[in-house]
């Protein structure tokens, strides 16, 4: 037991010494600050791939962490187990003041930080949480009734409205580093430890500023290297939103930010309507008759169903974690649209394999491909996959790097099914469900 009064900061979604808001204000307080991270035994028991990459990164940027503060005189006490039983651990061996951490609005997170929160009232220790990973949270961009928007453009604009440089200015976290907790090293569990493996996948580094000038001309384009690949950083917060937004700003880039804004209204979204994840948020839609056809999913995962375009992304998907946004609506369409697939199979494909994958704007993107969620646009927007192709990859570079055999009709498989019938299938589905 270390007798010492300390406070604890716990990194979840904000793998970041710089500009951290909880962080920020645990250093700020008298006692010194321990900094932990937890290996949450209920998320990774749940993960399918040994090698997920997302487990890989993590890793490797908590080793960066804890060389920083190292570098500090302080170490990142890293835990392997439960969250509620990592912290009766550490009950048990700190004289804990306080707890310090940022937001988290997924609803399994909320579960896990009220009963925390509760576990710690019982021994006096205060639970205090902080928004970090957004520039506003829950109820900040509402209605002038007080209720939440559920359309984006509406939404967008008052954010714009409510937004003030105070919102964008960053925490210098670097000013207090003096109050950090000072310890020897403390070993951090290796994947090994954890039953995982180091995945290979290449992980995209924090480069985005070379992309804002061109994005808006560039971004829709999969073959043009347009897109930051930011995705990841902002999941795991390696990244600050107030940096990202502050240089949106700085470079007059509308069509950027307004990609950060979609972010935040997604969380939103999910914050008020947390049933989303499994259902429609138009209640109607899940009336509709899917087919799920076992055979057909298996072949759009494998990047199989005779549709270039929709298979280039799969493959991309699945050799890198990652696929192009313009890409990954085609395919969504696709799936719900063309095949008849419910979109919920399709978002836990995408939860398994992206690297970026963000619960409440997979949710969303999802369902607004299969028009069951916010998204004001009517059921019957169907992708054309021929059509997006000869615009947005008119020279077939991107579908020749992930399909080279696409051109050979002996190698390369048939349509899955024909677009314009699958259409009209999609349509009178759609219709007869929405009708009752």
């Amino acid at each position: 037991m270390v007798n010492t009064p300390v406070n604890i900061f716990w990194f979840r979604r904000d793998l970041r010494l710089e500009d951290n808001a909880g962080l920020y204000h645990a250093l700020k307080t008298a006692n010194p600050v321990l900094c932990i991270f937890i290996f949450d035994r209920q998320i990774l028991d749940n993960l399918q791939d040994a090698d997920d990459a997302r487990v890989t990164f993590i890793h490797q940027t908590i080793t960066n962490l804890d060389d920083e503060l190292k570098k500090l005189g302080s170490a990142l006490l890293v835990i392997y187990d439960t969250a509620e039983h990592a912290w009766e651990t550490l009950l048990a061996q700190y004289a804990i003041s306080n707890v310090y951490t940022n937001h988290d609005y997924e609803p399994y997170a909320q579960k896990r930080d009220q009963a925390i929160e509760h576990l710690l009232a019982k021994y006096g220790v205060a639970f205090k949480t902080f928004k970090d990973q957004v520039i506003f949270e829950k109820n900040e961009v509402v209605k002038d009734d007080g209720k939440p928007y559920t359309v984006f453009t509406p939404y967008m604009r008052k954010w714009y409205q409510k937004l003030r440089p105070f919102y964008l200015k960053p925490y210098p976290t670097e000013k207090y580093f003096g109050n950090l907790y000072q310890t020897d090293g403390i070993s951090i569990p290796s994947l090994a430890e954890m039953g995982f493996t180091e995945s290979k996948l290449p992980l995209p580094p924090i480069k985005y500023q070379p992309f804002i000038k061109e994005y808006a001309e560039k971004r829709n384009f999969p073959a043009v290297e347009g897109t930051t690949h930011i995705g990841l950083h902002l999941r795991f917060g390696t990244v600050s939103i107030r940096q990202l937004a502050a240089k949106g700003f700085a470079a007059e880039e509308k069509t950027w930010l307004n990609e950060l804004i979609w972010r935040e209204f997604y969380m939103m979204i999910l914050f008020h309507f947390p049933h989303t994840i499994n259902q429609a948020f138009k209640p109607e839609y899940d009336g509709i008759k899917w087919s799920n056809n076992e055979e057909h999913f298996k072949a759009w995962c494998e990047g199989r169903t005779g549709y270039p375009l929709v298979d280039a992304g799969m493959r991309e998907l699945n050799a890198t974690g990652y696929m192009h946004n313009r890409v990954r609506m085609v395919v969504a369409s696709f799936l719900t649209k063309d095949m008849l697939i419910d979109w919920r199979w399709g978002e836990r494909y995408f939860a398994r394999k992206l690297l970026d994958f963000e619960l409440s704007s997979n949710v969303g993107g999802w369902q607004w491909a299969a028009g069951s969620g916010t998204d004001a646009a009517p059921y019957f927007r169907i992708f054309n996959p021929e059509s997006q192709t000869k615009k947005f990859d008119p020279d077939l570079a991107y579908i020749k790097k992930w399909v080279p055999e696409y051109a050979d009709f002996s190698i390369y498989p048939k349509p899955i099914v024909e677009h314009t019938f699958a259409r009209e299938r999609c349509l009178n589905t759609f219709k007869e469900a929405l009708s009752k």
